[in-house]
């Protein structure tokens, strides 16, 4: 499969089970906001939010069932668990993730949605720049 289509195909289910969700649930499908629900004390794993993490989880373990892998991850464990403890900070200091703000919030013509998802993709590429091309990593 080309990999146009394949782009097109996955960015086709985001934004379908994006709206899916929010008709459904009357909510917006930010990933940091399902995962707080779902870890609520009052709603412990009780939430439909949680289908919806528990299908983001299993989907690509499926699709890498019936396909050869494009990624490799060549990074250390310790790199690998400082980014997401970075991307944990950095959500709740955004007031969102970048699947609620990108996906959920640009659909929605957020200002303070458009003005995160471009900080974040110009944080993203400054980071890259400066790690791999000054300090070689």
């Amino acid at each position: 499969m080309h990999d146009y289509l394949t782009a097109f195909i996955g960015g086709t289910l985001l934004g379908v089970s994006a709206v899916g969700y929010l008709w459904v649930n009357g909510r917006i499908a930010g990933i940091s906001g399902l995962i707080s629900q779902v870890l609520s004390p009052k709603t412990l794993f009780s939430t439909p939010a949680l289908w919806f993490l528990l299908g983001l989880m299993i989907v690509p373990f499926a699709y890498g069932a019936f396909t050869q892998p494009q990624i490799q991850i060549k990074s250390s464990p310790f790199i690998m668990i400082l980014a997401g403890l970075l991307v944990g900070f950095g959500t709740r200091l955004g007031s969102g993730c970048t699947s609620g703000h990108g996906i959920c919030g640009i659909s929605r013509l957020s200002k303070r949605s458009l003005i995160a998802t471009a900080t974040f993709m110009l944080a993203g590429a400054v980071t890259v720049f400066v790690m791999r091309h000054i300090l070689g990593a």
